[in-house]
């Protein structure tokens, strides 16, 4: 028996996609949270939670896309095809978003103002765009012949700019347990008033998605609710309906990191819950991994690559993290 190079591919991608979210999403949503927080001082200090990282954050989206492109073709070019506008508008997004970290701290005072917005904007952009490109993946895609057999604008649906919306409270979340591990002194304070309101916004979210999805989708709501199914995913849902109930009572009791780990926990298990209502299919509703795969000897190829960059690329991140931990002050920096 072989070894399945397109299960392997499938699970790295799945890894760098988790990695890109979790990564990328708190910063995305410290800019999210720019317009809670006024003071100049607090909004330095913010940014400078994660000015060290924030581009190495993105090695993860070059990853997957570049993995998707080799490992999966068919793919690649039905997805991108589908999602051209979403996906562009997202990037302009982490452009802008880019651009405001390198020039915000050179601008001069009065002109700081405008970097804040295109911080601000680029954030809310990039992850709207991002939940709405995953809102009409999940919808499915239509091809016929190998090909995109849509419409340029086929991905705006009430479900994927309700999935646009979701993903910003997610981040937002992200975002202010993140500053609630790296701060402290009243911005910390703020984070903590922010972060209850944010909890029950995206547990609505969750719910409704939690819904909608096998509504209008017979397949999904079969793979979910069909025995003995529905008695091996039960622990999902009740998994986040516990991280939640800890995660209130975590930032109730004023802890640091446990707020951000919780929230991490709860991203993981929407993750799965999105993994299992889609598994195998790469192009949703019915074109799985194997379906999509480029020849074994690219996959594998291109694995050896990979399987040689990647230690390199975990070592990095977890230094440049381990460096720059604890907490960020206004006077001091790292410390």
């Amino acid at each position: 028996m072989g070894i399945d190079t397109s299960l392997i591919w499938a699970i790295i991608i799945i890894f760098g996609v988790m990695m890109y979210v979790v990564m990328d999403g708190f910063d995305l949503g410290i800019g999210i949270l720019f317009p809670f927080v006024k003071a100049e001082q607090d909004r330095d200090v913010m940014m400078n939670t994660v000015a060290p990282v924030w581009d190495g954050n993105e090695t993860w989206l070059v990853l997957g896309g570049a993995a998707l492109f080799g490992a999966f073709p068919l793919a690649y070019s039905v997805v991108l095809s589908a999602l051209y506008l979403p996906l562009i508008f997202m990037l302009m997004g982490l452009i802008f978003r880019g651009v405001a970290f390198e020039f915000r701290f050179k601008a001069r005072e009065n002109k700081r103002h405008i970097w804040d917005k295109a911080f601000i904007g680029g954030s809310l952009a990039a992850t709207f765009f991002q939940g709405v490109a995953l809102g009409a993946f999940i919808d499915g895609i239509p091809v016929v012949e190998r090909h995109y057999a849509g419409g340029a604008l086929a991905w705006l649906t009430p479900f994927s700019l309700f999935c646009g919306l979701g993903l910003i409270a997610a981040y937002a979340l992200l975002g202010s347990t993140w500053l609630i591990m790296k701060t402290e002194g009243p911005l910390q304070a703020r984070m903590y008033q922010v972060t209850k309101p944010l909890i029950l916004v995206l547990l609505a979210v969750v719910g409704v998605v939690s819904l909608w999805t096998p509504l209008a989708h017979g397949d999904i709501a079969q793979r979910w609710f069909s025995t003995p199914n529905l008695f091996w995913f039960l622990p999902v849902p009740l998994l986040v309906l516990a991280t939640v109930a800890g995660l209130w009572w975590a930032v109730g009791r004023g802890a640091n990191y446990i707020p951000f780990l919780l929230t991490l926990l709860l991203i993981f298990l929407g993750y799965s819950g999105l993994g299992i209502s889609l598994w195998p299919n790469i192009i949703p509703p019915a074109i799985s991994i194997w379906d999509a795969a480029s020849p074994p000897q690219s996959q594998s190829f291109m694995l050896v690559g990979t399987l040689f960059i990647l230690p390199f690329i975990l070592g990095y991140t977890f230094w440049s993290y381990y460096v720059f931990r604890g907490k960020v002050t206004a006077e001091d920096g790292y410390h």
